[in-house]
């Protein structure tokens, strides 16, 4: 996902700026917290273990697919001048801090699954040698809090850009999220047992915290 930081995310930003009357700041930042994160999720990827077994690759397009096309409408990654989008409201720049800060919360949330999963983290919908049932930290709130964490952090970049396009792209990439949620989950059932998974999946939820399902 890119976090907007090219020269159409920018000239966005700064027609945005020009439309709303609000200064450019949020936008700036809320790019910056997404490119961090961007940066230092990949930069970490080397700290894994080698899968032993993968979930077929034509399983993984469609949610990479739906991925990379919500990325795309949600931070405007795409050559269009933004005074002709559909604009729903002009966010005041106090609610667009308290966006930034739960953007800034839900990916923290993923930062935390990502170390507590360790070397267990992949990319890819695959299983370890020593591959095992996390059910502690993150994990015991829901079952995919990396998934969850980068939903929170959508949305809220949704809801400060105030576009259609944006809404549109986090709920695609949202709806990705599930599909490989639901992808992995069937996966590891057949590899670690679906006694074993499907306990697991009956105490904790798969992304809504305190949800009962």
């Amino acid at each position: 996902m890119r976090a907007g930081v090219n020269d159409d995310a920018v000239q966005d930003a700064l027609d945005h700026a020009q439309i709303t009357g609000v200064t450019l700041s949020p936008y700036v930042v809320m790019a910056a917290v997404w490119a961090v994160w961007w940066i230092s999720w990949w930069a970490a990827a080397a700290w894994r273990d080698r899968a032993v077994s993968h979930a077929p690759k034509r399983n993984q397009i469609l949610y990479r697919v739906m991925a990379a096309v919500g990325a795309m409408l949600l931070f405007g990654a795409y050559r269009h001048e933004f005074r002709h989008e559909m604009i729903l409201w002009t966010t005041p720049i106090a609610v667009s801090w308290i966006l930034i800060a739960i953007a800034g919360i839900g990916l923290g949330f993923t930062w935390w699954a990502r170390i507590h999963l360790g070397r267990l983290w992949s990319a890819n919908v695959g299983r370890k040698a020593d591959h095992r049932i996390v059910d502690t930290g993150p994990y015991g709130i829901v079952r995919h809090p990396i998934y969850t964490g980068i939903s929170i952090a959508s949305f809220a970049t949704a809801a400060m850009r105030g576009t259609a396009a944006g809404w549109a792209g986090a709920a695609v990439m949202t709806v990705g999220w599930y599909i490989k949620a639901r992808l992995e989950e069937g996966f590891l059932r057949e590899q670690l047992g679906a006694e074993a998974y499907g306990e697991y999946a009956r105490r904790v939820p798969m992304l809504i915290p305190f949800s009962r399902r």
